[in-house]
């Protein structure tokens, strides 16, 4: 019987490798594992607490995600695919909000 799996699941577009980037990798990864370049700029970011990575704030109130790897990972493609749709609504609040000022 065949798994139920992903539809991005072994597709190519879902996971993107740039050993030539002069910041490969930008996150201390064990050697040998796959590290997914498609998210290089985390789109999860702007979901502030909620992007789900392992991130801190620093006292400068700043996002510090320089210890997670959860865009990187071949596995998580499909993570935040799905949260695309938290983004887009918080783009438009903010939006909306920008032109109540």
């Amino acid at each position: 019987m065949e798994e139920n799996k992903p539809y991005w699941e072994g597709k190519h577009f879902a996971f993107y490798s740039n050993k030539a980037c002069e910041y490969y990798p930008c996150h201390k990864v064990p050697e040998g594992q796959d590290f997914n370049c498609l998210f290089c700029y985390c789109p999860l970011y702007m979901l502030g607490r909620a992007c789900g990575g392992n991130f801190k704030y620093l006292d400068s109130g700043i996002k510090d995600c320089s210890g997670c790897t959860l865009p990187h990972k071949r596995e998580n493609y499909g993570y935040i695919a799905e949260k695309f749709q938290a983004i887009a609504k918080a783009m438009a609040d903010q939006e909306q909000e920008d032109g109540q000022t």
